[in-house]
């Protein structure tokens, strides 16, 4: 039997997370964070990760650190 590779977030997981991403907050909080995540039926932990990879993304295309320091978005 072939093991399952880990899969990345399927299409219409991702629809709900770019949706929250860029309709709702770039900076979700742990409740909103916890709802995404049921929302998209993922973790929280890879929700979180999903985010802060994204957000990472963001910043770069928009000319910015990667990394934020006491600067909100």
């Amino acid at each position: 039997m072939a093991t399952e590779q880990p899969m990345g977030p399927t299409e219409e997981q991702l629809e709900i997370l770019e949706y929250n991403f860029s309709k709702v907050n770039k900076h979700p909080d742990p409740t909103t964070l916890c709802l995404i995540a049921a929302e998209a039926g993922l973790s929280e932990e890879e929700t979180l990760k999903w985010f802060k990879q994204r957000l990472a993304e963001w910043r770069k295309s928009e000319g910015l650190p990667s990394e934020c320091g006491s600067v909100r978005d």
